[in-house]
């Protein structure tokens, strides 16, 4: 393939790494971090940065009982955390919780 860079270091797959790439992605829709590339973090996306942490309370959902107690408590602190941006995104965009789509 062209464009591609040989040897390329990816780091090892697991769980704590999904659920933190995951969180990357709403933490820099919520305008919390700049995206790849970009200096500056770019205005929230609230439709987006929602998506991302439903994902992640899905995910919650479907792996109960089947985490470590460090991956269980990861994930729920990344959900919680992330709903709380979330709401705090949503009253700096000059809306309420409600009107900012609330995450579920």
């Amino acid at each position: 393939m062209s464009g591609t860079v040989p040897d390329t270091p990816f780091l090892e797959p697991s769980f704590d790494f999904l659920v933190a790439t995951l969180r990357m992605q709403a933490e820099m829709h919520l305008g919390m971090m700049p995206m790849p590339g970009e200096e500056k973090p770019q205005p929230a996306n609230l439709p987006v940065a929602r998506h991302f942490i439903d994902v992640l309370a899905m995910l919650g959902e479907k792996t109960k009982g089947n985490l470590t107690v460090s991956e269980s408590r990861m994930l729920e602190n990344s959900v919680t955390e992330l709903r709380f941006r979330f709401v705090m995104a949503g009253e700096k965009a000059g809306g309420s919780a409600e009107s900012a789509a609330e995450p579920r």
